[in-house]
């Protein structure tokens, strides 16, 4: 099983590309946004890769970071979603965009990608919306790790606050919307749910 190749970019083509390792040249699938962040043809490039095989044929798919591999196998999850569409998604969508997308159940931000209609749309921010959080600091992109997390907020809370962080908001504005939001949905309440509730009182 190959997790990751280094070698020198060999060509580029509009959904994949062929890298070079040690005279041995890898066809590589990759999304538009990782194909875009490529250096060009003869410079050295590393990607970590996801492989997939089938009876017929092994594929690889390649990724500049972990998240965007993580998100790759997390939309697959959902009926519907193959290898091809999660690509296209991924180059539609960066993973905070796909991060506020879930978290606001905004379907039409999810139909922007290519290969996704109203009804998959729906399907993906609905089935995602529990899963999302298994991605990083609740699951929303790859939250600064200099933002301190307020003691006095429960765990979900916290990740909750991270998680606005991430999607650009500053720390004392994303603190004062979740932990309203905690005080009106109680100690219990989930992340997932906190973030929705922030991300609306934001956007008031």
């Amino acid at each position: 099983m190959i997790g990751k190749l280094r070698g020198i970019v060999d060509s580029l083509d509009e959904d994949e590309l062929i890298l070079d390792v040690n005279g041995v040249g890898y066809v590589v699938a990759a999304s538009a946004r990782t194909l875009r962040a490529l250096p060009p043809r003869g410079a050295p490039a590393e990607l970590l890769i996801e492989t997939h095989v089938r009876e017929d044929a092994i594929k690889l798919y390649g990724f500049m970071t972990a998240a965007e591999r993580d998100w790759f196998r997390l939309l697959q999850s959902v009926q519907g979603v193959g290898a091809k569409v999660a690509l296209g998604i991924l180059g539609a969508l960066t993973a905070d965009a796909l991060s506020g997308a879930i978290a606001r159940q905004d379907k039409a931000m999810m139909a922007r990608a290519p290969g996704v209609g109203p009804k998959l749309a729906a399907r993906l921010v609905l089935e995602l919306k529990d899963k999302a959080p298994a991605l990083g600091p609740a699951g929303f992109g790859d939250a600064p790790l200099s933002v301190e997390r307020d003691a006095r907020l429960p765990k979900p809370a916290q990740d909750a606050v991270l998680a606005l962080v991430s999607l650009g908001y500053a720390q004392a504005q994303a603190a004062a919307v979740i932990a309203k939001a905690s005080g009106e949905l109680g100690a219990e309440a989930q992340t997932a749910a906190l973030i929705r509730a922030g991300l609306k009182a934001l956007a008031q």
